[in-house]
């Protein structure tokens, strides 16, 4: 392989970037329609259910087994902070660190560091059509 200038090699990435986000485009459309028509199936199976007093189904294609799914969200973070402070009920929480909050955290408090803290740094580029 010869060497490729960098002019080359901009053009290169762009047009994988290109390609690859028309593939996501035409796979988002059509996982889109497929979960369109599972959403109808997957209604009728459940007022099957309804209607037979049933949380399951069995079939020679598959088993249909309906189960109750809850979420939990707050509309008041505020609040929800005081609550897990008073009850020490942190365990409600995901643990994840937010990003950009600790960098920030850590850019503006130098000399401190979260004890387990792991920082993974690396170049990385960015490439912009002209």
């Amino acid at each position: 392989m010869g060497t490729l200038n960098v002019e080359q090699l901009v053009k290169a990435y762009i047009k994988m970037r290109d390609a690859r986000q028309q593939l996501q485009r035409e796979f988002d459309e059509a996982d889109d329609r497929i979960k369109q028509q599972q959403d109808v199936v997957q209604q009728a199976l459940l007022e099957l259910c309804k209607e037979t007093g049933t949380d399951g189904l069995k079939t020679s294609a598959g088993t249909v087994t309906r189960t109750v799914k809850t979420r939990y969200w707050t509309s008041d973070w505020n609040s929800m902070k005081n609550f897990i402070k008073e009850n020490d009920a942190f365990e409600l929480l995901e643990q994840r660190v937010h990003q950009t909050n600790m960098k920030s955290f850590l850019e503006e408090n130098p000399n401190l560091m979260p004890p387990g803290m792991n920082i993974d740094s690396r170049y990385a580029i960015t490439v912009r059509r002209k």
